[in-house]
C-alpha cells in the first residue's frame, strides 16, 4: 500500500478554469496537491504567467497544449513551453516521428528536466469517432501503434485512457511515464469522457499519474474530494 504522500504524487489536478479560481483551489489544497495541469483554456488567456504562479506555490506543472504542427514550429513551441518552467509537455503522436523528435529537442533546449509525453487517442473518442475521420482500426490498436511510434522517437511517455494503460505499460516498460486522463471517482459524472476508470483502477493498471478535473474543481469540499481520491489510489496498490 502506498503512503498518502506517494499517492498524492500521482494526482494531477486539471485546472481548466480561470487563473484565479485555479490559484484559489491550489491554495485550498496546500500540503496535499503536488501537480496541476495548465491547459489551453487557462494558458491561452494568461500565458507563461500561469505556469510561473503555480510553480511559485511549489507545484509541478503539466502544460497540456497538445502541440501538433510541422516539426520546425513544434520544436520552437516546445522550447518556449519548457522555458516557462513546465515539468511535462504534451504533443500529439499523430504528428509522426519527425515532429515528435523535434518536440523532444525543443523541450530539452528550453529547460533541462522538462519531459515530453505524447497523446495517442483523446479520451473523448471511441471506435465510431475514429471511423468518422477515416481510421478504421479499433482504439486499442491505434493507441498501441502510436505509442510504439512515439516511444521510438524519444518521448518520455504517453497520455492514454485508463483502458489502455496496462497494454502500454507492458509494451513500453517501467520507465515510461503514463498519464491517464478520463479518470472519475466512483459515482462521478462522466461528462464528455468515454473511456474511463476510477483512480484506483488506473493506477493499479500501471498509470504513473492520473488527471482529474471536475471532480475536484467542482467539489463542494475539495479537501475531502482530494483525500478520497488519494485513499482510492493508496489502497489500490
Amino acid at each position: 500500500m502506498l503512503s498518502r504522500g506517494e499517492a498524492s504524487e500521482k494526482v494531477i489536478c486539471a485546472l481548466d478554469c480561470p487563473l484565479e479560481e485555479g490559484l484559489a483551489l491550489a491554495r485550498a489544497l496546500e500540503g496535499r496537491l503536488r501537480w496541476v495541469k495548465v491547459g489551453m483554456t487557462m494558458f491561452y488567456r494568461e500565458g507563461p504567467r500561469a505556469v510561473e504562479l503555480f510553480r511559485e506555490l511549489g507545484l509541478k506543472v503539466f502544460l497540456d497544449l497538445k502541440l501538433f504542427d510541422i516539426p520546425f514550429q513544434v520544436e520552437g513551441a516546445a522550447a518556449s513551453a519548457a522555458a516557462t518552467g513546465a515539468d511535462l509537455l504534451s504533443v500529439h503522436a499523430l504528428g509522426a516521428a519527425e515532429m515528435l523528435e523535434a518536440a523532444v529537442r525543443g523541450a530539452r533546449s528550453g529547460r533541462e528536466g522538462s519531459k515530453v509525453i505524447a497523446i495517442s487517442v483523446l479520451t473523448s473518442m471511441d471506435d465510431d469517432s475514429l471511423a468518422s475521420i477515416g481510421i478504421e482500426r479499433p482504439v486499442e490498436r491505434e493507441v498501441r501503434d502510436l505509442a510504439r511510434l512515439a516511444w521510438g522517437a524519444g518521448v518520455d511517455g504517453m497520455v492514454c485512457s485508463p483502458r489502455e494503460v496496462a497494454a502500454l505499460r507492458e509494451a513500453l516498460g517501467d520507465e515510461a511515464i503514463l498519464v491517464a486522463p478520463g479518470v472519475r471517482p466512483a459515482g462521478a459524472a462522466l461528462g464528455d469522457q468515454r473511456r474511463v476508470a476510477t483512480p484506483g483502477e488506473a493506477v493499479a493498471a500501471g498509470a504513473s499519474m492520473v488527471v482529474i478535473g471536475r471532480p475536484l474543481t467542482a467539489a463542494e469540499n475539495p479537501k475531502a474530494a482530494f483525500d478520497a481520491i488519494v485513499d482510492q489510489i493508496a489502497s489500490a496498490l
